[in-house]
């Protein structure tokens, strides 16, 4: 039996229900380009492509890039997107967490929000370690969720949490991605690394907005209820909504960021 994956069913809203758009990820790859000096003859590897957001506009400039990902529904968005899959772009439908390519393959690896994801991270770190050319670059990439969002979303989960009392819940995302320490694990074997604010844009959402992206479950914590939970709590908290914002038409605005760590062999 195929495992339940949640990318499956909301690839066709994933774009519509994040903050980074097409024009933002245009910028960052300039930012990008620029950092690791790319040429034409550069490749990038992304484990966790998904619809392809990160590298679209690095596959519309003609560079080589390979994407993986472990949900068929999201690269077949990406392949919408481009109307198919172009010389330059090789798509795998695999678990992002094993990196099946010959050593030395890759110019740069691009990693944007997954790390937190893997069972065992340091072997992950290892394995691009292994696959990276000399001198090619490990990119450990966050888009900062908007801090009007990011309350917006706190007040749906301690909704949520009443509900599902005493039952265990899934580490929260931003505890995982603490206990994690890549600076400290990538330095040990040799990488220096660098830090950079690739874009920081202003997001403008009506509270509306923001509660149909729920609506449509468009997050990993909203499958993490029943059906009838859920719909309970989603209830609730557009009752909360009206009363706190006043208005569901209120516009919540505030700046997201795209962080980069950058990590280059000594």
């Amino acid at each position: 039996m195929k495992k339940f994956n949640y990318y499956d069913r909301i690839a066709q809203i994933y774009d519509q229900t994040r903050w980074l758009t097409e024009s933002v990820a245009e910028e960052v790859a300039d930012f990008i380009l620029d950092l690791t000096r790319a040429t034409p003859e550069i490749s990038f590897l992304e484990p966790g492509v998904g619809t392809g957001l990160n590298v679209l506009p690095l596959v519309r400039r003609g560079y080589s890039v390979t994407g993986m990902d472990i949900s068929e529904e999201m690269l077949s968005r990406f392949r919408q997107k481009i109307n198919g899959t172009p010389s330059n772009l090789t798509l795998l439908n695999t678990d992002a967490s094993r990196l099946p390519f010959p050593d030395h393959s890759f110019n740069v690896v691009l990693t944007v929000h997954m790390i937190h994801t893997l069972s065992d991270w340091r072997a992950f770190l290892d394995d691009i370690d292994r696959v990276l050319k000399p001198e090619g670059f490990y990119l450990n990439c966050q888009w900062i969720t908007p801090p009007k969002r990011k309350e917006f979303e706190d007040y749906f989960r301690a909704i949520l949490s009443e509900y599902k009392g005493d039952k265990q819940e899934p580490k929260n995302v931003d505890v995982a991605i603490q206990e994690i320490d890549v600076d400290k694990y990538l330095n040990s074997k040799g990488y220096i690394s660098n830090y950079f604010i690739a874009k920081q844009w202003a997001v403008n959402n009506t509270v509306e907005e923001l509660l149909s992206f729920f609506k449509l479950r468009a997050y990993g914590f909203c499958w993490q209820v029943s059906d009838e939970i859920f719909s309970q709590s989603l209830n609730e908290f557009e009752e909360f909504c009206v009363e706190h914002y006043g208005s569901l038409e209120t516009v919540l605005s505030s700046d997201a960021k795209f962080e980069i760590w950058a990590y280059r062999i000594r």
